[in-house]
Parts: structure tokens; sequence; C-alpha cells
């Protein structure tokens, strides 16, 4: 595949351009997304991106173009689920809404970054070292297995890797935000928000997420310029995606399944592109060994598709997940709204409290199966019962409440 320096360059040139936009036209004034604006931006650059799959395909024919869109297509799903981990990082930090935009757009940026350097890095590794294609493939073996037992094992709410912890011990922080400002002014003394600490936080998780995305993208193309293309597209719009499924992602009960199976399988399918590479003298006497079909990139596309509409679908239709991710959002919105530091935008605020009042309604109407234990039910209804007696209104027995 030959691409040119002028192609390289525009293609460079349109990816920094759409960043500039999107920071000096959305995020540097903080605001809250409408769910039109997120839409249509969300539209928009999943259009840029199928856009650019049809310069590839145009321009290099129908194999690097078919490799672009599975590569795309795998990145956007692992985006989708590096968000959950974003969601519970700004909840654990208490980052204002309004701010959000901007915690988001710099991780976008410093994930742009980071996966630059190990494409880099992976693709001169590949050209001098046929071996890490097996490196590869047992790094996404070992992700898919770690998918499953994340999700067997349910885990806290709180953000918490070696990174945060790391920042909160050298970095010292005010304990209140000011605004969207990296450091603030307390006592007389100059010192860091807790805003830098949330993009230190991101921007490290963001190198850990690195770790299988391009291992991932590496075993469905070997070229350069489309691993960064389909990089690149997946993460823009990653911050519109994230207002416009803000409510859907509880609901996704079985994407880390859907993704398990995914990286499982384009491990293996690197498995077997290393063996017709092989050069190890303990393998085959070090011969390439081709008895084995490499798997093409048409039957790629169609697991990697197949899997994630089997796991939206199975996810939106299960009863235990709409319950699950109702208890959750009602939850969730109780807090929020409890929480004085969450907005500041009278709209959003009441957003929430329509939120609790319609989940509070949704528990109610639950089957007898699926709805919350007897002491899960107590607990939710102390908690609208404060989210009620804040609004000056009284809860009921059930969760129900009258003005």
């Amino acid at each position: 595949m030959e691409v040119t320096p002028l192609i390289w360059g525009l293609t460079i040139a349109v990816i920094a351009g759409l960043l500039l936009f999107d920071f000096f036209f959305h995020v540097r004034k903080a605001h809250i997304p409408t769910l039109r604006e997120a839409a249509i931006w969300s539209a928009i650059y999943v259009g840029l991106a199928i856009v650019f799959g049809l310069f590839v395909l145009w321009n290099w024919g129908g194999q690097y173009g078919g490799e672009y869109f599975a590569g795309y297509i795998t990145e956007k799903a692992l985006s989708v689920d590096n968000l959950f981990v974003f969601l519970v990082i700004m909840a654990s930090f208490k980052v204002p809404r309004e701010d959000q935009q901007k915690v988001l757009l710099f991780g976008i940026v410093f994930a742009l970054f980071a996966r630059t350097a190990f494409i880099l890095v992976g693709a001169a590794a590949i050209n001098q070292f046929s071996w890490v294609f097996y490196l590869f493939g047992a790094i996404l073996l070992y992700t898919a297995v770690s998918l499953l037992k994340e999700d067997d094992d349910e885990g806290g709410e709180e953000a918490d890797n070696f990174v945060i912890r790391l920042a909160k011990r050298f970095f010292h922080t005010s304990e209140h935000y000011d605004g969207d400002k990296l450091f603030t002014v307390v006592d007389g003394k100059k010192m860091l928000t807790p805003m830098l600490l949330v993009m230190v936080a991101i921007g490290g998780t963001d190198l850990l997420f690195a770790l299988d995305s391009i291992p991932a993208i590496f075993g469905l193309t070997q070229e350069t310029y489309i691993v960064f293309g389909a990089t690149a597209f997946s993460l823009m719009g990653l911050r519109q995606l994230y207002f416009l499924i803000d409510g859907l992602l509880d609901r996704l009960v079985f994407l880390s399944y859907g993704l398990a199976i995914i990286l499982a399988f384009i491990g293996v399918k690197l498995f077997i592109h290393a063996l017709h590479e092989n050069e190890l003298p303990f393998i085959n006497g070090g011969e390439h060994v081709t008895a084995i079909p490499e798997v093409s990139i048409a039957m790629s596309l169609s697991v990697i598709l197949g899997v994630l509409a089997v796991t939206v679908i199975a996810s939106l239709l299960s009863p235990k997940g709409k319950a699950e991710s109702t208890i959750k959002a009602a939850k969730a919105a109780a807090d929020h709204y409890l929480d004085g530091t969450y907005t500041h935008d009278v709209d959003e605020h009441e957003r929430q409290f329509g939120i609790v009042v319609a989940k509070q309604q949704q528990i109610d109407d639950l089957p007898e199966k699926h709805r919350p234990t007897a002491q899960e039910r107590a607990e939710l209804d102390e908690l609208f019962a404060r989210v009620h007696a804040a609004r000056g209104g009284t809860a009921t027995e059930g969760g129900r409440t009258r003005d």
C-alpha cells in the first residue's frame, strides 16, 4: 500500500483541524450538550469516518477498504467500552457536568498521541520481528479473559487504578473545582485543582487502553496508514457519543462479553498469521506453518459485526439487564440531584429529578423476579425520600411521591 507524504500530511491536517474545531466551537465555553447537539455531531463524525473509508476503498481497493472498516468498527466498540471507565472516573472525582466535555476532549487528544506512538512502535516491531504477532495475540487473549473476569467481579463504583493512586499521591490539589481551571488560589497559595488530577487519571487510563486497542487493530491490518486512520476516526466524536448514550451505557450489560469474543477471535487470527510468518526455531524448525488457512478480512468483518449486533440486541432485550440498569440509573440520578457540585445548570438539575421520578415508576413496574431485594428497596426508598425532601415533596411508601 503506497501512501504519499501529501496524503499523510492532509490526513493529519484534517484530524488536527477537527480537534481544534471541537475545542474552539464546542468545548471552550463550558456547557452541557443537548441530546440533539450530541446526536447531530455524532452522526457527522461517523459520516466522516465512512467517507475516509470510501476514500481508502477508492484509492487502494476492496481489501484495504475492508481492513479499514473492520478496524474502525472494532476500535469504536472498544472506545464505547472505555466510556464506562471514563464515566466511573468522572463520577469518582465529581466532575461538574458542564466541565466533562473538556475532560473528554483532553482524553481523546491524549489517546490519539499515545496510540500514534504505540502504532509507530508496533509497526516498526512487526517489520523487524515476525514473532511480535505471537505477542500481540497473547495480549488480546489475556485481555479477553480479563474482560470476562471483570464482568464476573461486580467491583465498586470508585475509579481506582495505579495511575490514579500515583496522581493522588504526588499532586496536591484544592478540595473544590474552580470552573474548568487547572490552577486556583486558596488562602493566597496557588494550587492545582481536581480538574488536573482528573485529566492525569484519564490520560493514564488511555495508556492502559492502548495496550489492547493497538494489538487488536494490528490483528486486522498491518498497514500503518489504515491503523492510524481507523484509530483516529474511532476517537473522533467520542465526546459527543458519551453525552448521546450516557443513559444507554448501563443497558449494554453484555458488551464486555461481546468484546471478549472479538478480542479472542482477533488474537487467534494473529496466532494463525504468526504461524504463516513463523521464524522461531522451536516451532516447525523455524519454517512457515501454512497448514491452517488465514482468516479473510471478509470473515473478520462478518464476525465483528455479528458479535456486536447480537451483544447490543441481547443487552437491550434482557429483562435482567433492563432491571439492573434501571436501578443503577435511579441511584445515579438521585445522587446527582442531591450533589450540589454536580451541575450549576438549572435545566440539568431538573432533568435529573425527572429521571428519578421516571425510574421510580419503572422500578415499581419491574417483574417480581427482577425487582430489587428488600434491603436494596429500603435503601432506594430512603434515597428517593431524600430527593423529594430536597425538592419539597413527600415520598410515600413504595417510592411514589405526591407534591
